[in-house]
């Protein structure tokens, strides 16, 4: 797959990793168009190829009162939205075979959840939409096994597909990334790191899903300096409030800086 695959998307032969950024939910029209718009700037100032992330349904929640989303169209007609008014592309999670053709309509990337990665009429199911497929590596799987994750896509008709590690289990609370794991990934596709996700602490006692935000821009560099292709970090201007994952989320504010340091340290790795 080649970012020129991506409709929309920008600043591809800047020589910079790609960008999946938004928040974690869609939780309205004001925040995913104000997040967004932050974004935007901040990545056309660093030439960073941007995608704006935001999920338009949370089916995977620890607890049945947990929010799931603002429905499912509404969500869509945001992501919709953010994509003209900014003219960029967007990308969001699928959770059951009919999300596939609903969602497609709408974003430009389907990605597939990293619970859900080895259900083979998911994976199918998105990747004969024929959007650009992101596969997120199950937090149980190793990265070896990826590439029949990606084979699959493959198999569909459909040769637009990257890998997305998101960290690996740790006991029962906590995740740990593997960097050993992202230069065996890229043989199968280009590979992101989700930032974010991996510094989750899952299977809380209270159901609510805890995290290390501190350790955001740690592990964004490691994965930077070990050749990853693209980030995935979710960012809310109040994630203390935030619907969902608001524990391991970026604050907002924060995001430039980050993205500068990592600028300059990928410019540092491609000279070497």
């Amino acid at each position: 797959m080649k970012l020129q695959d991506i409709p929309k998307i920008k600043h591809t032969n800047a020589n910079n990793f790609f960008l999946l950024c938004g928040p974690c939910a869609i939780e309205g029209e004001d925040m995913a168009l104000r997040i967004a718009e932050k974004v935007v700037n901040i990545t056309n100032k660093l030439e960073i190829p941007y995608i704006f992330k935001g999920s338009f349904k949370k089916a995977n929640r620890s607890r049945v009162d947990s929010f799931t989303g603002i429905g499912d169209e509404k969500a869509l007609n945001i992501l919709k939205k953010v994509s003209e008014t900014f003219d960029v592309p967007t990308v969001t999670d699928i959770h059951e075979i009919s999300d596939a053709h609903l969602a497609a309509q709408y974003v430009d990337v389907l990605q597939i959840p990293a619970f859900l990665v080895r259900q083979t009429d998911l994976v199918v199911a998105a990747a004969k939409t024929g959007k650009v497929i992101n596969l997120k590596k199950g937090q149980f799987m190793s990265p070896e096994s990826m590439k029949h994750a990606v084979q699959k896509v493959y198999d569909s008709g459909n040769d637009k597909a990257w890998i997305t590690d998101r960290g690996t289990m740790f006991g029962y609370q906590d995740m740990i990334v593997d960097f050993r794991g992202i230069p065996t990934m890229r043989q199968y596709a280009p590979t992101v790191l989700d930032v974010t996700h991996s510094l989750q602490q899952p299977n809380q006692e209270a159901g609510v899903t805890g995290g290390r935000p501190d350790m955001i821009e740690t592990i964004a560099r490691a994965g930077i300096v070990n050749h990853v292709d693209g980030l995935f970090i979710e960012t809310h201007f109040d994630p203390a409030n935030a619907k969902s994952d608001g524990a391991n989320m970026l604050h907002l504010d924060n995001l430039e800086k980050l993205l500068t340091n990592l600028v300059a340290i990928r410019k540092t790795v491609n000279a070497l």
